[in-house]
C-alpha cells in the first residue's frame, strides 16, 4: 500500500493530464451544440472570456504581483492558443470532424520533432515509440489517412492549428517552472480571448450572439472546463516534458469518440483498436527499460 501511494504521488502530474483529456474530450459535443447559437470565432472568444473570469475569481489576490515576464509568457501562450482554436474552428466549416481530428492529431509526432529541430532536445527513444503508436492509433480512430490530404483551405487551416497546438505544449513546458501558475493561466486565457475578439471582425463576425440561456450555460461550463484544463497543463508540465505530454493529450479524441458512442454514435472495430493503441502509446512513452537506462542518459 505505501508503494502504491508513493507511485500515485510520483505519477500525479501524468494522472492529472490523463484526467483533463477526459474533460477535453467531453467538451466536443458541448462545442457542437454551442455553435448553434454563435459564430465560431466569437464563440471561442466568449469561451475564453468565461475561463478568464473563472480564474480571476479564484486567484485575484495574487494578480497585483504580475510582472512583465509573466505578461510575455501569457501573451505568447495565449497567441498560439487563439491561433490553434481559431484555425481549427475555421477548418471545421469546410471539412468533416473526423478529418479535423486526424489533422489535429499531427501535433503528437510534431512536438518531439520540433523539440529536436528547434530546441536541440532529443526525446527518449521510448517517447518516440509512444508518439508513433499514439499517432497510428489516431489514424485508425479517425478513419482518415495521408491519402485523404488534398490541401484544400479547410485542411490547411487545420494543419496550421495542429502546429499551433504543438507550440502551445512546448511553450507551456518552457515557461511552467519560471512563472506563477495562477497569473500566467489567467493571462494566457485573457490574451486568447482578446485576440479572438480582435480577429473576429476581419472574418466577418461583427455581431455578438444573443445571450440566450442555453448559450450562457454552455459558455459558463466550457469556461470552467477551459480554466481547469489550462491550469492543470501549466502545473503538470512542470514535471512532464512536452513530448510525453503530447502523447497523453492524444487521449482527448479517444474520450471524445467513447463519449460519442455513449451518445449513440457507432464506432467500427478498427477505431476501437486505434483507441487502444493511443492508450498503449501513453504507457510506452512512460516506460524506461533497463536496456536504455544502462546505455543512454534519459533525455527530456
Amino acid at each position: 500500500m505505501p508503494h502504491l501511494t508513493h507511485t500515485l504521488r510520483h505519477k500525479a502530474p501524468q494522472l492529472a493530464l490523463m484526467f483533463i483529456t477526459l474533460i477535453w474530450g467531453a467538451t466536443f459535443i458541448t462545442v457542437q451544440y454551442g455553435l448553434n447559437f454563435s459564430s465560431p470565432i466569437l464563440f471561442v472568444a466568449l469561451r475564453f472570456a468565461a475561463a478568464t473570469l473563472a480564474v480571476a475569481l479564484l486567484s485575484w489576490r495574487s494578480l497585483s504581483a504580475i510582472n512583465l515576464y509573466e505578461v510575455f509568457a501569457g501573451f505568447t501562450i495565449g497567441a498560439v492558443i487563439a491561433l490553434g482554436y481559431a484555425t481549427q474552428t475555421i477548418g471545421l466549416q469546410s471539412i468533416s470532424s473526423s478529418e479535423s481530428a486526424f489533422l489535429t492529431a499531427l501535433y503528437v509526432p510534431l512536438v518531439p520533432l520540433l523539440l529536436w529541430l528547434c530546441f536541440g532536445q532529443r526525446p527518449h527513444v521510448m517517447t518516440w515509440l509512444g508518439a508513433v503508436l499514439a499517432f497510428m492509433g489516431l489514424l485508425l480512430l479517425t478513419g482518415n489517412g495521408l491519402g485523404a490530404l488534398q490541401f484544400n483551405f479547410g485542411q490547411i487551416m487545420t494543419l496550421i492549428g495542429a502546429i499551433a497546438i504543438a507550440f502551445e505544449i512546448i511553450l507551456i513546458g518552457y515557461f511552467a517552472k519560471r512563472v506563477n501558475l495562477k497569473r500566467v493561466t489567467l493571462l494566457q486565457l485573457a490574451f486568447a480571448s482578446l485576440l479572438c475578439f480582435a480577429v473576429a471582425p476581419w472574418l466577418g463576425e461583427t455581431q455578438l450572439p444573443e445571450f440566450r440561456l442555453p448559450l450562457v450555460v454552455v459558455l459558463l461550463g466550457l469556461g470552467m472546463a477551459s480554466a481547469l484544463i489550462q491550469w492543470v497543463m501549466n502545473w503538470a508540465q512542470r514535471q512532464v516534458d512536452p513530448a510525453q505530454a503530447a502523447i497523453i493529450y492524444a487521449g482527448e479524441p479517444v474520450w471524445a469518440a467513447l463519449i460519442g458512442r455513449l451518445a449513440g454514435e457507432r464506432l467500427p472495430i478498427l477505431a476501437l483498436f486505434g483507441g487502444l493503441l493511443v492508450v498503449l502509446g501513453v504507457f510506452i512513452s512512460e516506460w524506461r527499460p533497463k536496456l536504455f537506462k544502462s546505455k543512454t542518459k534519459p533525455q527530456t
